[in-house]
């Protein structure tokens, strides 16, 4: 059962990684990287500061910047367990698709899926409530981990675990900041 899994990862990876065409490649090789996002981050933390007391907006920058911290971490830690090669590494693979990027780190799972799913999903989760259309934001992970695939460095089931795994730490993260972080936040107000 685990190698047909494995078969079909690389067969949906070979599938979508072939729709490329090269007049697309620097589009997505730019979309692949943080820089062109900062517009974006910009907008997150106007809107964090324009819907919260300025004390409430700085806890939930605190949480959110360990959460990045945790994300980071534990992505890394686990590429270094599992040792996946990425399809550009892996020779049996690398001839049939199209290779963009070469880095030498290992896949599992992607850290720009679990990234870029934890930040815009603990936004949504805090935001949502007094910015209805931040649900649109979604649009950042979901062209960030199409670029992943493009590029030929991670197999979809890397992206699938890496924002399952930002989205489960978005919900636990914005529960330890409801929790912890926002009664003491709320009991000091002048």
């Amino acid at each position: 059962m685990w190698d047909l899994l494995l078969e079909w990862d690389q067969k949906i990876l070979i599938f979508l990684n072939n729709l490329g065409t090269e007049p697309y490649d620097t589009f997505w090789q730019t979309l692949t990287k943080y820089p062109p996002w900062i517009p974006l981050f910009i907008l997150f933390l106007f809107l964090i500061f324009k819907s919260r007391p300025w004390k409430e907006a700085l806890g939930l920058l605190f949480v959110l910047g360990i959460m990045v911290l945790f994300v980071e971490t534990f992505s890394n830690l686990t590429k270094l367990v599992v040792e996946r090669l990425r399809p550009n590494n892996d020779e049996a693979v690398k001839s049939l698709i199209r290779v963009l990027a070469n880095p030498s780190s290992y896949s599992f799972f992607s850290g720009h899926a679990a990234m870029s799913f934890s930040v815009t999903s603990f936004l949504y989760f805090s935001l949502r409530k007094r910015c209805r259309w931040i649900w649109i934001c979604y649009v950042w992970p979901l062209l960030f981990v199409a670029s992943r695939i493009y590029l030929g460095v991670h197999y979809p089931s890397d992206i699938l675990v890496g924002a399952l795994f930002g989205l489960l730490s978005a919900w636990i993260f914005q529960v330890l900041y409801l929790n912890l972080i926002l009664p003491y936040l709320k009991s000091n107000r002048p």
